[in-house]
């Protein structure tokens, strides 16, 4: 779209009221037609102001999923302490992503069930402008505290124990109805691919052509804003009526065809303690999940990192596979490499370029400034590890799981090397 299409289309009240409603205590990042975003962090405060961006080149808005007593406050050097203290709430923000239409209604309707059986009913839905949907649960329906924290300071862990939980609970229904959708060869075929990388076992696994992610990789964390236009696609991120999910065509998000204006987060709308069912049952979840590890994911020689940098013919067969390059998944992939990296004795620089050529080998790289934001992060946290091998947001939904007889024997990627550094000292003993 040219300046003028994009003129005529944000000079309407309504949305420009919508964009800074939904702006409110929200860092806003402006997205230009070359694909980079402007200054950060940045803010929406008057309707003039973004007709004035569209003038000089802006595309699209995307807001941050927490919320901040001082966005502008936010810098790139702000640790987790400060982030913490800033944060005055988030959203709980599901994104659906996958290439066929079709697979990520049949979620988002799944999802919309979800969150009603745990007892929530003002939760909003809006199409991504891309191939998905975000569903979104307000802050005002948080549990003030869990397990005597704040819940403001449970982001990102909180939001992803929720997804992790809510693809557990959802997996077998998607699974049938994707299915009594389309037969295995018409899936294969829509996805490109393999019947191997389709199943889990002897079971289809929905999600080798599905995403379902909570918006919460690091904190800063930015979605598209209702009706800001997804640049690639030229169509409109806009929020729709859960009734509406099954028969909607993309169609409905050209600009020309959005004319009614709905609310997206409805603070004002939400009821206190609505979210307390699926917070605990999530947290439920995660902790049983946790029990099954029978012994810590590091040693303490591990932590002390008392071995040198490790080598790539010493990776882990996951960690290779990512490295070659991936269609779907990679921004989850993104935030294995660069802790898995961080653990493995690699200098900033060092996983700046590793990341770097990893990216430009995947079928779409990720946005540069978004890879070094995520880096930047990433590296100032001290409590991030790779996700663990059997974390179900990761390696076998990813399809990078190719596990050989030392995986057999570890709970996390950076145990690979250690193992295999064992078993060769304690082999060399023997020899002595």
């Amino acid at each position: 779209m040219n300046i003028a299409e994009l003129l005529k289309y944000y000079n309407n009240d309504d949305i420009l009221a919508e964009l800074i409603s939904q702006g409110k205590d929200r860092e806003v990042a402006t997205m230009f037609s070359k694909g980079f975003f402007g200054q950060r962090p940045s803010i929406l405060m008057y309707k003039q102001e973004i007709i004035d961006q569209v003038r000089n080149g802006a595309v699209s808005f995307h807001m941050s999923v927490e919320r901040w007593k001082n966005p502008m406050s936010l810098n790139a050097t702000n640790t987790k302490i400060e982030m913490d203290e800033l944060r005055i709430g988030w959203d709980l923000i599901i994104d659906i992503d996958t290439k066929v239409f079709d697979y990520s209604k049949i979620c988002a309707t799944l999802l919309c069930h979800a969150l009603e059986y745990h007892g929530i009913k003002n939760y909003a839905v809006k199409y991504s402008g891309g191939s998905g949907f975000h569903l979104a649960v307000p802050y005002e329906c948080f549990p003030k505290t869990v397990n005597g924290v704040r819940v403001e300071k449970l982001f990102p862990e909180a939001a992803q124990k929720i997804a992790s939980y809510l693809r557990a609970f959802v997996r077998k229904k998607l699974s049938e109805m994707i299915l009594e959708l389309n037969s295995l060869e018409q899936i294969m075929d829509k996805t490109s691919k393999s019947e191997k990388e389709l199943f889990e076992g002897e079971e289809f696994n929905p999600y080798s052509v599905l995403e379902i992610d909570a918006a919460a990789l690091s904190s800063r964390h930015l979605i598209r804003m209702p009706y800001s236009i997804n640049e690639k696609k030229g169509l409109v991120s806009i929020p729709i009526k859960k009734d509406e999910i099954e028969d909607f065509e993309t169609e409905k998000a050209k600009p020309k065809n959005v004319k009614k204006i709905l609310p997206f987060i409805q603070r004002d709308k939400a009821f206190a303690n609505e979210a307390n069912e699926l917070f605990m049952q999530a947290f439920d979840f995660s902790k049983k999940i946790e029990e099954k590890i029978s012994e810590p994911v590091f040693k303490k020689k591990v932590f002390e990192k008392n071995y040198e940098k490790i080598p790539p013919e010493k990776y882990p067969p996951c960690i290779k596979i990512i490295l070659k390059g991936l269609e779907d998944g990679k921004k989850r992939a993104l935030f294995i490499l660069i802790n898995y990296f961080k653990s493995a004795n690699y200098s900033k620089e060092e996983i700046e370029q590793i990341i770097n050529e990893w990216n430009s080998k995947n079928a779409e790289p990720l946005k540069e400034s978004y890879v070094k934001t995520q880096i930047n992060w990433n590296l100032k946290s001290t409590e991030y590890l790779a996700p663990n091998c059997d974390n179900l947001m990761y390696y076998q939904d990813l399809g990078v799981c190719k596990k050989d007889s030392i995986c057999e024997t570890i709970k996390n990627p950076i145990n690979y090397h250690f193992r295999v550094y064992s078993k060769k000292k304690e082999q060399k003993k023997k020899k002595e």
